[in-house]
């Protein structure tokens, strides 16, 4: 089976995991979810997302049923996993484990895909982090729950893959009010934009300002948009200027050797 192409984070090299930040490229779909789109919430064939995500598995070096994503809802929750799927897959925004051969993974088109690791005490997590999960503690409830799993704040290395980035993430004031309101230092994360009514949301840059306040210190960005690139990556925000009606997923996944 041929593996597709995906990115990697220094950081996490010589830890024992396998991880990737795949692209879109490198799978059997077709038409606007051309190639590698991974998400069964799309209108693609469910026999073709099944053999992209098998590719991706082969990838990490697991079977296709032990990559495990999760029903996600834009929300802050996180669950602790330790096998596959028993029936349907569960609604959360993060996933952490401890175990062993197991990928847990995260699905995204502009959002901001999370992967973490504590090397010392073997315990891995995944976040699916837009501008509401961010807000609402996704990435602070990822890293709590893998501390709960017995991993050191201080210790656990994140790494962010390809998402929105600020220079093409326009928002509303009603955003900049929001994220103000909960978190007034926030306001540094936006731009002015094209119009007195409009700002520019630097959303990673929010995400590992909430990770650092968190404990987590050991931050990598791999700096790619998705929105630049939509012929590398799938992007939500593409797919509406082109007036298409729905679009493919990114998967990120990590897994312990």
């Amino acid at each position: 089976m041929t593996a597709p192409p995906f990115s990697r984070s220094q950081l996490f090299e010589g830890h024992g995991v396998s991880h990737g930040f795949f692209s879109r490229s490198g799978g059997v779909s077709k038409g606007s979810f051309a190639s590698l789109n991974t998400g069964f919430g799309s209108d693609d064939t469910a026999a073709d997302v099944t053999e992209n995500r098998q590719r991706c598995a082969h990838a990490l070096g697991v079977t296709d049923d032990r990559l495990l994503t999760a029903y996600q809802t834009h929300s802050p929750n996180i669950l602790e996993v330790d096998g596959p799927w028993p029936a349907a897959p569960a609604r959360a925004d993060g996933l952490v484990t401890q175990r062993s051969g197991l990928a847990i993974g995260v699905l995204a088109a502009d959002c901001m895909p999370v992967l973490l690791l504590s090397p010392e005490a073997k315990v891995i997590g995944a976040a699916h982090a837009g501008w509401r999960g961010a807000l609402a503690g996704v990435l602070e409830n990822v890293v709590a729950a893998m501390e709960h799993l017995g991993a050191e704040r201080a210790g656990i290395k994140a790494a962010l893959g390809p998402c929105l980035r600020q220079h093409n993430f326009e928002v509303g004031l009603d955003l900049l009010s929001a994220f103000t309101a909960k978190y007034p230092e926030s306001a540094r994360f936006f731009k002015p934009g094209k119009s007195d009514e409009k700002r520019q949301l630097d959303l990673a840059g929010f995400g590992a300002w909430r990770l650092q306040q968190a404990g987590v210190t050991q931050f990598d960005d791999l700096d790619q948009c998705t929105l630049a690139a939509p012929e590398r990556y799938f992007s939500y925000r593409a797919m509406t200027r082109d007036g298409g009606s729905d679009y493919g997923r990114n998967l990120s996944a990590i897994a312990l050797d």
